[in-house]
């Protein structure tokens, strides 16, 4: 497998902060701040807010000095749905931080209020901060953010992961896989399944598996253009991979869309036919997946959500260890926009739910994991 998105980056670089401080066109220095934090995301890359911008949806981002070393921003992406008169403000896995405090989550909650950003309603964040866990201890971060005044509320993006480790190297990997995975990912290859890389175009093929995924398992999906967009917008820097799980024949029956942020791999949207499922084909698949990130110098596996405890199970028999994340908040500047919105909302679901045919009650929302080794998709906003 090729080497795959090579990066360097150097967050605590005082010259790189003020450059990211200075201005909205500063693209390079911004994600290399984001994927230089302790807790950088794809979704808060340039490249996303690119993704995002045919959807109606254009860029703010907000930085402040914590006032004890730390530097803490988010790339807000801000829509106002027609007709309201105020529009929503949401950091995607944000705000990315140097170093957490309490007094990171204040200064940047007091730089947000006096940022330029025009009637809004709220700003949304979900942070990706493992609850309890280091830059959270005994809920330091979460209880900031209640103190600041945030309310917490669902958060848009995955509520728990599985993360894997990659620096004990791939004896460690393989023998962190249950018997009956490895088993599987015997089968798999013993029947002719071969794993290649997508090339430079592999859309149609992807959405062909993930399409049939989401019909089979019964969640709604974007079209086709909506991947081919995050495709397009990540690939100029090297940070995206497609890989197939080929049949004996060579047709494709299992695919994987891959993401780097810094040395973090994520999967964000993936499925398999089902012929792949009868071939074992998506255990070999993210088998080399998870090899492959750590051949190429990644550190970390994100799996990108648990929706389902199917899910949950099919994704711990590949090791690693689960997250769950502190959750979402609202700064809510307007209670009367916050409240219109959010009903707008539920209700722009339902109708898109009942448009593609699937029940409403108790399913799961736009882009949400169907249950067939998929991880939900990135973003649940539009």
């Amino acid at each position: 497998m090729a080497t795959l998105y090579p990066r360097a980056m150097d967050a605590s670089n005082l010259a790189l902060r003020s450059a990211v401080a200075a201005g909205q066109q500063g693209d390079a220095a911004w994600d290399a701040f984001d994927a230089g934090c302790v807790n950088g995301s794809h979704l808060q890359a340039s490249a996303w807010a690119v993704v995002k911008e045919p959807n109606g949806w254009t860029k703010v981002r907000v930085i402040a000095d914590s006032g004890d070393g730390g530097t803490i921003g988010a790339q807000l992406l801000l829509r106002r749905p027609r007709p309201l008169p105020w529009a929503f403000a949401y950091a995607p896995r944000g705000p990315v931080a140097t170093a957490w405090s309490p007094a990171a989550v204040a200064a940047f909650t007091d730089a947000l209020r006096a940022a330029s950003m025009g009637r809004v309603s709220h700003v949304h964040v979900d942070p990706e901060i493992e609850a309890g866990g280091p830059l959270d201890p005994e809920g330091a971060v979460a209880a900031a953010f209640l103190a600041c005044g945030w309310q917490p509320t669902r958060p848009v993006q995955p509520a728990s992961t599985r993360i894997i480790d990659l620096a004990d190297g791939e004896p460690a990997l393989w023998s962190g896989l249950r018997k009956k995975w490895r088993q599987y990912v015997n089968k798999a290859r013993s029947a002719g399944v071969t794993v290649v890389d997508g090339g430079d175009d592999p859309i149609e093929p992807f959405y062909r598996i993930y399409r049939e995924t989401a019909d089979r398992a019964g969640f709604l999906i974007r079209t086709e253009r909506a991947y081919r967009d995050v495709w397009e917008a990540f690939r100029p820097t090297g940070d995206t991979r497609m890989l197939f799980a080929n049949d004996a024949r060579g047709v494709p029956q299992a695919a994987l869309f891959l993401i780097r942020n810094g040395a973090r791999v994520i999967e964000p949207y993936g499925g398999m036919t089902g012929e792949g499922g009868e071939l074992r084909a998506n255990y070999l698949l993210k088998w080399e997946a998870i090899r492959g990130a750590a051949e190429d110098g990644a550190t970390s596996y994100d799996m990108w959500g648990l929706a389902q405890p199917g899910i949950a199970h099919f994704k711990a028999g590949f090791g690693g260890r689960e997250v769950r994340y502190i959750g979402g908040f609202d700064l809510v500047l307007s209670g009367l926009g916050r409240r219109v919105y959010v009903s707008a909302q539920a209700a722009r679901v339902v109708v898109a739910r009942r448009m593609a045919g699937l029940a409403s009650a108790g399913a799961a929302p736009v882009g949400k994991d169907g249950g067939s080794g998929v991880a939900p998709d990135a973003d649940a906003t539009e």
